[in-house]
């Protein structure tokens, strides 16, 4: 068995890997998502997940219900780390998977892919915790820097963590960002981390303070020139796992299941077959004699 086989299997029992393992491996990835595009390319058939958040127990819920990778090929729209108990391992597996399967997993930035926001809402604390210092923290925070801003699958369905920007008419423009730093406070490459679909006239502040709100006939309009028929996004709670908007226009995919460990939503995926037709799974939390039990710690405090 090969090395990045044996810690795929580890991570599959929700076990980290050393320290300098990771380093190894954090190397490897970075080498092969450096040669990705900031708009990537992805062939269907393929299943699209939207925010995992460190929920490790419910990740591998939605590989029961979706299939093991490589079996399926799967594209992964952010957030992978924050707010769950098991951050590390769930990074790790999925950066592992795409190391060992390039082709076949597709992972894209979210707006918790960031030094900033790793700091405060759980990433940095655990990566510490588990580790004893915050070099893990510093290799997953340098990968996060080279992942891809979106995807498309069939030049048809644009794919990004948040939604669009009021300075991003085209796919060209997305294609000349330069997405190796840390998610700016504005512009372009933070809107599409972090603007969220809403009852607008076209475009309006965001209360997130960061990113906009953009309307029906913003995504129209985008859709239009673009030559797309649907925006698939994550970055909002969804209590049925999955919204379609704007007639059928652009839809939200969540896949963290009972968020937080209290929200009580449904998480969901979204496969597309050959011909890019839609099927929604539904799938809930883990049961509660599977999951690992952290380690006692005080709760933080953007649980409370």
């Amino acid at each position: 068995m090969s090395d990045i086989d044996r810690q795929i299997e580890q991570l599959r029992r929700c076990e980290t890997i050393k320290e300098h393992e990771v380093k190894a491996l954090c190397a490897k990835a970075r080498e092969i998502l450096a040669a990705e595009a900031n708009v990537q390319r992805v062939d269907p058939p393929v299943t699209i997940c939207g925010d995992i958040h460190g929920q490790f127990y419910d990740l591998k819920e939605l590989f029961k219900i979706g299939g093991e990778c490589p079996q399926t090929n799967y594209l992964f729209l952010g957030d992978f780390v924050d707010r769950g108990f098991f951050s590390v391992e769930t990074f790790l597996l999925l950066l592992a998977l795409k190391v060992r399967y390039p082709d076949r997993i597709t992972l894209i930035r979210g707006n918790h892919e960031s030094r900033q926001i790793t700091q405060v809402y759980g990433f940095y604390d655990e990566c510490l915790r588990k580790y004893g210092s915050v070099n893990v923290w510093r290799y997953c925070t340098e990968i996060f820097d080279y992942l891809s801003l979106s995807a498309i699958v069939s030049d048809k369905i644009f794919c990004v963590h948040g939604g669009l920007s009021p300075n991003i008419s085209n796919l060209d423009q997305i294609r000349t960002i330069n997405r190796k730093q840390e998610v700016p406070h504005e512009g372009p490459m933070c809107d599409l981390l972090w603007s969220d679909p809403d009852e607008v006239d076209s475009w309006a502040l965001s209360p997130r303070g960061a990113g906009y709100l953009f309307g029906a006939d913003a995504v129209a309009e985008f859709n239009r020139k673009n030559n797309i028929t649907l925006i698939c996004r994550a970055h909002q709670l969804v209590l049925e796992g999955y919204k379609l908007m704007f007639n059928d226009a652009l839809v939200t995919v969540w896949s963290a299941p009972n968020y937080c460990y209290r929200c009580g939503n449904v998480a969901a995926i979204l496969e597309l077959d050959e011909n890019c037709n839609k099927n929604f799974k539904i799938f809930e939390a883990a049961p509660r004699e599977v999951r690992g039990v952290p380690a006692k710690k005080p709760v933080p405090e953007y649980f409370l």
